[in-house]
């Protein structure tokens, strides 16, 4: 029997430089995967983190830190809310879009939150990312994405990074007409199969109420509870 997936919601963070309503190629492709997921009836949202003022730095609220505006929590409440997060990004000099840095560094200044269970706040949740570009760079962009989600507490499937790059040098992006892009089959296969891994994941998690709450419970481990390491202060 197919499973359900209407219960499920995902965010997408396309870390364009581009504000709306300018094409951004990088949401070319995060729509092929939107499309998938809006098809078996996810609730999905795209933003464009360009397009809201976002404070540097490492602290939940930056407006408590010398900053007169921060719009970070208003779009770390929309992160909460979502049981699969994809981050999108451009490439520039090989490497992920200063947006996406800037993106990674506000999810890092919450990853101390703890949920009900007393575990990480982002626990609980899948993470994947998709990259365009028509430079080298789509590995290296994943990797960085990737660990840094998971350190912050995200759960990242199989084959759960998806890019297209043109040929390197100044040629057509995503959109551009020519490209090849939307026909390439290693692109919309890669793409198609992250996006059904990040919602299978995301089912089996919720079903069982997110990762098992033993061992990896920050609010027990500071009240003295070791889970069988073997300190011996506390034997």
């Amino acid at each position: 029997m197919r499973k359900k997936y209407d219960d499920l919601k995902a965010l997408f963070l396309n870390c364009t430089l581009k504000k709306s309503p300018e094409v951004s190629h990088t949401e070319g492709l995060l729509q092929v995967s939107r499309h998938i997921m809006e098809k078996n009836g996810v609730q999905v949202e795209t933003l464009r983190p360009v397009d809201f003022n976002i404070a540097y730095g490492v602290y939940p609220d930056m407006t408590e830190h010398g900053w007169e505006e921060d719009q970070w929590p208003e779009i770390y409440q929309k992160v909460l809310n979502a049981n699969i997060l994809v981050i999108g990004t451009p490439i520039w000099l090989g490497d992920k879009s200063s947006v996406c840095t800037k993106v990674m560094e506000r999810l890092y200044s919450s990853s101390g939150d703890l949920n009900d269970e007393g575990q990480y706040i982002y626990y609980g949740r899948v993470g994947g990312t998709i990259i365009t570009g028509n430079e080298d760079g789509p590995k290296h962009c994943a990797m960085n994405i990737l660990y840094s989600l998971q350190h912050l507490g995200y759960v990242i499937p199989p084959q759960a990074d998806a890019a297209w790059v043109g040929e390197i040098g100044p040629g057509p992006s995503y959109l551009d007409e020519n490209s090849g892009a939307p026909e390439n089959d290693f692109t919309n296969r890669n793409t198609t199969f992250m996006t059904w891994n990040l919602m299978h994941l995301a089912r089996m998690l919720k079903d069982q109420g997110g990762i098992p709450a033993h061992g990896n419970q920050r609010s027990k481990w500071e009240a003295g509870c070791r889970f069988d390491h073997p300190n011996p202060e506390y034997r």
